[in-house]
């Protein structure tokens, strides 16, 4: 779904990544972990376009990202659902329109697609808050929020950063069980997090894959990739 062969990103001078390759597979788990700086942010803009490497190629469902146009780039990230670290909203819209904004901008804001998106709201718990605004919530509801908002349009590929890094622990079993039962429904699921518990958590539920940022390459279970 997303190949990555010998990418390398830099930027002010400085090699961030490098000869990072990785074929992420449709269905699979993955975390990402690495320590502050490491580049985990970086990696994941490479993955869904917003960032072209400086060396090496990126394949997005089998299109080289050097070679799209804005518009082949934009139309990819509709199957590519992202949860931002900084969570942000339009503070005057409500949750639930800044939940359903993907819908408005797409042209998709049907009948159908307003059900689908109440059905959404009670999924990840916030129907009793459709009515609210972004700073009346809290961050766990925002964060769920978040992930609401990045599959309504039913992406093939989830990518969230640090998604429980602001929330307590009860909370972020929660924001993953949602993740889990994403995955279990066949979306590719790859989560930047530094949280060990987590990862635990989640390894006892599905079989994952723990890759690491370190030294500005990409490894897994302490191999190079």
């Amino acid at each position: 779904m997303i190949d990555l062969e010998n990418v390398a990103y830099s930027y002010g001078g400085g090699e961030l990544l490098s000869e990072m390759s990785l074929s992420i597979a449709s269905g699979a788990f993955y975390f990402l972990t690495g320590p502050s700086g490491a580049g985990k942010t970086t990696f994941l803009k490479l993955c869904y376009g917003a960032l072209v490497p400086t060396a090496g190629q990126i394949r997005i469902f089998g299109n080289d990202v050097r070679g799209m146009s804005r518009d082949e780039v934009a139309l990819t990230r509709r199957r590519i659902g992202v949860v931002h670290q900084d969570c942000q909203f339009i503070d005057h819209m409500s949750v639930l329109d800044n939940i359903a904004l993907p819908l408005a901008v797409s042209g998709n804001n049907t009948l159908a697609e307003d059900a689908n998106l109440k059905e959404l709201l009670a999924w990840v718990g916030l129907s009793h808050r459709a009515k609210a605004f972004p700073p009346e919530l809290s961050g766990g509801e925002r964060q769920r929020a978040a992930l609401a908002r990045a599959i309504i349009m039913s992406p093939d590929v989830i990518l969230a950063d640090e998604p429980t890094g602001n929330v307590d622990w009860e909370m972020s079993e929660r924001l993953l069980q949602l993740l889990l039962e994403l995955n279990r429904m066949g979306k590719t699921v790859l989560i930047a997090s530094h949280d060990l518990s987590l990862i635990r958590s989640a390894k006892s539920q599905v079989q994952a894959r723990v890759l690491r940022i370190s030294n500005r390459r990409l490894q897994l279970a302490g191999a190079n990739l």
